[in-house]
């Protein structure tokens, strides 16, 4: 097994509270303050998790495109305009992980109980187009 240092422990904390944060402030119809706190939360989660050279490479590294739309939402959330700003973020934020994409796919479909989503029929084929393409940057 690993070992999980004291700064990816509090990685973690960050990466579930800006989560939290992010969805209670889509739930509560999006409030700017929950949104901010969650953006600031979720990146410093991610660098801490990671590791901030790791960080660095993985949002400056060779996706800029997806970086700056990620970047440049969470700039839109934070003068106030919350609904635009998550917009731009999620498609940032989904290219930024898309790599991962068909890796998860098949995992996901291994667990028995998340396995009954991917029965629903537009879900399984878009989840099999995206699993098996290339996604463009």
């Amino acid at each position: 097994m690993f070992e999980v240092s004291d700064t990816q422990k509090i990685g973690m904390g960050l990466l579930g509270f800006g989560t939290t944060f992010l969805f209670l402030g889509v739930l509560f119809f999006f409030d700017n303050a929950l949104l901010a706190m969650g953006n600031v939360m979720f990146v410093s989660g991610v660098s801490l998790l990671i590791g901030l050279n790791n960080a660095g490479k993985f949002f400056f590294g060779a996706n800029l495109k997806s970086s700056a739309m990620f970047f440049g939402g969470i700039f839109i959330v934070l003068i106030g305009y919350s609904i635009i700003g998550m917009l731009v973020e999620s498609v940032g934020l989904f290219y930024l992980f898309s790599g991962f994409i068909p890796r998860i796919v098949p995992l996901l479909r291994s667990i028995p109980v998340v396995n009954s989503i991917f029965l629903i029929p537009g879900l399984n084929r878009l989840l099999d187009s995206l699993s098996t393409s290339k996604l463009p940057v």
